[in-house]
């Protein structure tokens, strides 16, 4: 039956007018070139991209790295040399590779090296989505240290893949592998596996090498400058190589049993032959490898320098500089043998490092190092508090002892007859026991999260600050300042007091220049207010800080905190420390040992923060202001200064 609503409506309401198939066909034809386009620009690009792209050769690139690269000081005056050892670049053919480095370098960086098209699909993927790098195999690697272009940008990507493809299709994969093992650099300055081999062991490279050895050597080619023992430590080095050995039983190279039966080489790595030969100072090598450490971090390795023939304009000030060896070395003087000291001093405000001392006794950076601070902590707990709104001024009852996290603290007369104190009061005489108070009320994370934001990082050398050895967990030792920090950590974090709350990350580098003198890179600013991002609560926490610490430099308004680390179970110390600071420079002061033990100095009195640091700290300070204006950041003038450090 027909529907009397359609028999009624009107044709423009029941008909559709059909489309024109002249239209029809115009859209086609612009959907087809669209598609066409779509895939055939990308298809020409690689084409072109293909023929016109190429690498160098394995020797080209050596030849091009026999350059100097000149570090700088702030001032433009020439801090040292980087110069290429002679010898350090001998080509390696591909069958006098050692199996087993060759089998520890490809289970750690291309584990699917002989099987893949020379690119990593994955790092390539993520590369398309978020604009930057991926993670880069062997073929990829070869690629970025023979164009010499590391960019994290969609162009170089492609241009890598381009040329991953074509060197996949035109060299076999022992000719892709000998290239690449020849031009990576394994630190020291060193190209190569033999070079490499005789800078670490001081040995010829041949099959005697151990597996321990090749694990070793394979773990240096990511970030040099970071994991060679003597940069870091023989601790942070071994779990890179650690990292190495588990890669090799995953991958099937060795058995777990194998694997348990290596001993990690410390005995056999060699010091850094330049040192040896005293060509730079152990204070100017300390700087260098924080120096290149950083450049590594930003994408500028040493073999990208040297291919630039580049100069390095680091924040180090000469005059500084000086002073801080200085300090050190007479305040040493005629102590027993087995002191050891560092000085650190950032700009506050910016973050540059204006001076580096990580001692004159070895390669080992002592200023690079972790250890306890003991109550240099106690600014950084009250820092937290002082977020959370806590009086400095108000009087509290000394505890007697004290429960946190499981660890029972017990103190004896800390505020004197009374039995009370305040905050103020307690950071002046040295007293634990309200801190340890203060810290258990704010809880654990909280007090980590107060010391984040005045500037401690949130890890070093890849462990993480301020927690126990598994990365997660707080223990009760964050109360007494117990997890280690470096003296650079410490100065920087005090340097956001100093600023007026604001905080800057330390650093060493400040611009790269190309052998034209054209700025390439330079550190962008990341200064920022340090407390919630609060500018007026991080200024309050500033000035706050620089009147509980107010002490006497003889000129000018200072500030200052000492610290001692407990050594076991005794009354002596470990360690101490001195950190304080002026509106121009923060500074910490580190002594102790290579090794934990009973610090006493050549008159047999017990090592204290307030004994040999805090004379090297002023002795620093008033040097390094000598002729200096004396000045504080508006609204956080100290109260008038005491005499003793506290």
């Amino acid at each position: 039956m027909e529907n009397p609503d359609e028999a009624d409506a009107p044709e423009s309401e029941t008909t559709a007018t059909p489309e024109p198939k002249g239209k029809k066909r115009r859209w086609r034809k612009i959907a087809a070139w669209t598609l066409g386009l779509v895939i055939g620009i990308p298809v020409v690009a690689f084409g072109l991209a293909y023929v016109l792209l190429d690498v160098r050769s394995p020797q080209e690139v050596l030849a091009d790295l026999d350059k100097t690269v000149v570090l700088q000081n702030a001032d433009g005056s020439e801090l040292l040399k980087v110069v290429p050892p002679g010898g350090d670049r001998l080509f390696v053919p591909y069958d006098a590779v050692p199996a087993k480095l060759r089998d520890a370098i490809i289970a750690t960086e291309d584990p699917t090296f002989w099987d893949n098209e020379g690119f990593d699909l994955t790092g390539l993927g993520r590369a398309l989505v978020t604009g930057v790098g991926g993670g880069s195999g062997i073929t990829q690697q070869y690629i970025k240290k023979s164009t010499g272009n590391e960019d994290a940008t969609l162009t170089r990507k492609f241009s890598e893949l381009v040329l991953a493809t074509k060197i996949t299709q035109q060299q076999t994969k022992k000719e892709i592998f000998e290239s690449y093992v020849n031009i990576i650099s394994f630190g020291r300055g060193t190209y190569g596996p033999a070079s490499a081999m005789n800078a670490y062991f001081g040995r010829k490279l041949d099959d005697s090498m151990t597996w321990s050895e090749a694990a070793f050597l394979a773990g240096m080619i990511q970030s040099p400058s970071v994991h060679d023992p003597y940069a870091s430590s023989h601790e942070h080095a071994m779990k890179r190589w650690s990292y190495v050995v588990n890669k090799l039983v995953a991958r099937g190279y060795v058995s777990q049993a194998e694997a348990v039966s290596m001993t990690y080489p410390e005995d056999a790595i060699q010091a850094p032959s330049e040192t040896r030969a005293g060509r730079v100072t152990y204070e100017q090598y300390h700087i260098k490898q924080q120096v290149l450490a950083e450049l590594e971090q930003v994408g500028y390795p040493l073999d990208r320098l040297r291919g630039g023939a580049m100069k390095v304009e680091t924040t180090i000030d000469p005059r500084a500089q000086a002073e801080a060896e200085k300090a050190v070395k007479d305040r040493l003087k005629g102590q027993p043998e087995h002191f050891r000291a560092s000085l650190v001093a950032v700009e506050p405000g910016t973050g540059a490092i204006r001076a580096y001392n990580g001692g004159g006794w070895s390669v080992h950076d002592y200023a690079g190092t972790p250890y306890g601070t003991g109550t240099a902590f106690q600014p950084l707990i009250l820092a937290a508090g002082l977020e959370r709104g806590v009086n400095v001024d108000e009087p509290l009852k000394a505890p007697a002892s004290v429960d946190f996290l499981g660890e029972t603290f017990e103190f004896q007369d800390q505020c004197g007859e009374t039995g009370k104190c305040t905050l103020r009061e307690a950071m002046g005489r040295g007293a634990q026991g309200p801190f340890v108070d203060l810290a258990k009320k704010l809880g654990a994370e909280a007090v980590r999260e107060g010391a984040r934001a005045a500037g401690i990082p949130e890890s070093v050398d890849g462990a993480v600050t301020l927690r126990e050895k598994d990365g997660f967990l707080i223990g009760p030792g964050i109360a007494v300042g117990r997890y280690p920090l470096r003296p650079s950590d410490m100065a920087g974090a005090y340097a956001t007091f100093a600023a007026g709350g604001v905080r800057a990350t330390p650093h060493l580098v400040s611009k790269i220049r190309d052998e034209n003198g054209e700025v390439v890179w330079e550190r962008p600013s990341d200064k920022t207010p340090a407390f919630q991002g609060d500018e007026a609560l991080s200024r309050r926490i500033a000035g706050t800080m620089s009147q509980v610490l107010a002490t006497g430099l003889k000129d000018r308004p200072a500030a200052l905190k000492t610290g001692d680390f407990q050594f076991n179970e005794t009354d002596d110390n470990a360690g101490g420390w001195a950190v304080g600071y002026t509106p121009q420079l923060a500074t910490a002061v580190w002594v102790g040992s290579d090794e934990p033990r009973r610090m006493r100095d050549a008159a047999g009195e017990k090592l204290t923060g307030r004994t040999l640091p805090a004379d090297m700290w002023q002795r620093f300070m008033s040097g390094v202001h000598r002729g200096q204006p004396a000045r504080w950041p508006d609204g956080s003038e100290p109260r008038p200064a005491t005499t003793a450090p506290r």
